[in-house]
C-alpha cells in the first residue's frame, strides 16, 4: 500500500474509534431522555415508526443492489448506491431517537414463542447495528483510500451484518406494529 493510501486511511481512523463509541453512546443516552416527561411542550412523533422502517426495507433494498453492480462491475453505481445507503441509514438512526425522545416506548405484547422470536431478531438487530458501526466506516474508508483488496476483504464481513441490520429492523417494525397505541 502506497503511503498516501495509508495516509487516507490514517487520517480517518480516529474519527472511526470516535464515531464507533459515541453513536451508539449517544443513542443509548437520548433513547433514556423523554421531552414530554422532562416537560417540554413537544408532540409525540408517532409518525416515525412506519417511515424508519421503510427507510430500513430500502437501506436493504439499495445494499442489494450495490452488491449487484460491484459484482458486474458497475463500479460508479456501486459507489453512489453505497453512499445512499450511509446516508439512509444516518436519516433512519435521527429519526428512530427523535420518535423515542417524544414517545413512550411500546411493549411488545406477544406472547409464547413468537415472544421469544421477538426479543432474539430485537436483540441481534440492536448488538450488530453497533457492531456494523465501525465496520461500515473502515469499508468506506478503504474505498476512499482505492485500498480496493482491502475494501473488498471487510466488506465481505460488512455487507451481511449491514444488510441484516437493515432486514431485521423491518421484522422488528412488523412484529411490534400491533401494539403501537
Amino acid at each position: 500500500m502506497s503511503n498516501n493510501r495509508s495516509d487516507v486511511e490514517g487520517k480517518y481512523n480516529k474519527w472511526i474509534i470516535i464515531l464507533s463509541i459515541a453513536i451508539p453512546l449517544a443513542v443509548a443516552a437520548l433513547f433514556g431522555v423523554n421531552l414530554r416527561r422532562l416537560g417540554f411542550d413537544v408532540e409525540p412523533l408517532t409518525f416515525l415508526p412506519p417511515i424508519y422502517a421503510s427507510i430500513n426495507g430500502l437501506t436493504a433494498i439499495i445494499l442489494l443492489m450495490a452488491f449487484w453492480a460491484i459484482k458486474n462491475k458497475k463500479i460508479e453505481l456501486h459507489e453512489k448506491l453505497m453512499k445512499t445507503a450511509i446516508v439512509c441509514s444516518v436519516l433512519f438512526l435521527v429519526m428512530y431517537v427523535a420518535y423515542h425522545m417524544t414517545s413512550d416506548s411500546t411493549k411488545f405484547g406477544g406472547e409464547g414463542m413468537i415472544r421469544y422470536a421477538y426479543y432474539f431478531i430485537l436483540i441481534t438487530h440492536i448488538v450488530l447495528s453497533i457492531v456494523v458501526i465501525p465496520f461500515v466506516l473502515i469499508t468506506y474508508v478503504r474505498a476512499l483510500a482505492k485500498s480496493f483488496d482491502r475494501h473488498r476483504k471487510i466488506a465481505r464481513i460488512t455487507f451481511p451484518i449491514w444488510l441484516y441490520v437493515a432486514i431485521s429492523g423491518v421484522i422488528v417494525y412488523v412484529m411490534i406494529s400491533p401494539y403501537y397505541s
